[in-house]
């Protein structure tokens, strides 16, 4: 009995390792290298009066080192009035704000934009209150945009 049962929660596991259904990380595929995504994202960012902090080039700060890394670019952005708002909801929101979009290129050369699920932060950061809900929404199809926007060729 302890078999079967054994068994059996392990194949619900497995079974819950493909659900894609309120990942933590959500990733969109590109055909543009990294600079050019790079570059259409801060445009979409300005385009959308957003404020645009920094852009982190790990590849560039892993040379800097003596280590190869692939094409690896962190942008960091946001909107504070937003924000402000999710911080005052819970001060550990500044754990996740800024906003940050990872791009990367793997050694087989496929590109890809990643950025943490805003609707992950209601369940890290504890937020039930409705206004913030609704932020934290907002702020997923923004992301979503922002990420589409960067992909297309």
């Amino acid at each position: 009995m302890k078999k079967v049962l054994l068994i059996g929660l392990i194949g619900l596991s497995l079974v819950g390792c493909e659900n894609k259904k309120g990942a933590f990380i959500k990733t969109v595929e590109t055909q543009n290298d990294v600079p050019t995504a790079v570059k259409k994202l801060i445009a979409r960012i300005k385009e959308q009066k957003l404020t645009y902090f920094e852009t982190i080039d790990h590849s560039k700060n892993a040379k800097n080192v003596g280590i190869r890394l692939t094409p690896e670019t962190v942008v960091v952005f946001g909107n504070p009035k937003m924000g402000t708002i999710l911080m005052q909801c819970n001060p550990s929101m500044g754990l996740d704000l800024p906003l940050r979009m990872l791009f990367s290129t793997t050694y087989e050369g496929k590109t890809t934009i990643s950025y943490t699920n805003p609707e992950y932060w209601s369940l890290k950061h504890n937020i039930k209150d409705k206004k913030c809900l609704t932020i934290i929404n907002k702020a997923s199809m923004a992301l979503e945009d922002l990420a589409q926007a960067a992909a297309k060729k």
